[in-house]
């Protein structure tokens, strides 16, 4: 018995964003190659209640089968969009009322300084190099986790779920 699989199907933008909770919590993930880390990072969106998750076309993981077993199901349940331009889709949320947050390990500015009861986007970097320039230049601020070890980051799945809790918590109160 042969099977096929075929990427997980993605949705518009627009259709994301038209569904979007208020306030909006969503995932920008700039070049994530990683199957595994892209499907970790579905999980943690799906289980943080994240409104929308939007991938770059080029230089990212797909929703591979690898992609879709990782998310443990998630990938079924989460929205997902694939964006030409990552840049451009950072100005046009920062128009709808967004506040774009950049996760960034030599950020000055600690994690729970960010404020995620306000409409946000929390933007996540590659694997290696982090925020490519331009999309760092995007942000309207950079916030890092805290780090007391002798590793200079977490992993980005890790880093992820991080940042989502924090969302969470304060979402919560």
């Amino acid at each position: 018995m042969l099977c096929y699989f075929a990427e997980a199907e993605t949705l518009g933008a627009e259709e994301i964003l038209a569904a979007a909770g208020t306030p909006g919590l969503l995932l920008v993930l700039d070049g994530i190659e990683d199957p595994h880390n892209l499907g970790a990072i579905l999980r943690s969106a799906e289980a943080s209640g994240v409104h929308g998750v939007f991938i770059p076309e080029r230089r990212s993981a797909g929703l591979s089968a690898t992609t879709v077993k990782a998310s443990a199901g998630a990938a079924s349940h989460v929205r997902i969009a694939r964006v030409p331009n990552v840049a451009r889709l950072l100005d046009d949320l920062k128009k709808r009322g967004y506040w774009v947050v950049g996760l960034d390990a030599s950020a000055e500015t600690p994690l729970r300084k960010a404020d995620f009861k306000v409409p946000t986007v929390l933007v996540l970097g590659s694997e290696g190099a982090g925020l490519h320039r331009l999309v760092r230049e995007k942000c309207d601020f950079l916030v890092s986790i805290p780090m007391r070890g002798r590793v200079g980051s977490h992993n980005v799945s890790v880093a992820a779920g991080i940042a989502l809790y924090e969302a969470v918590c304060q979402r919560l109160g």
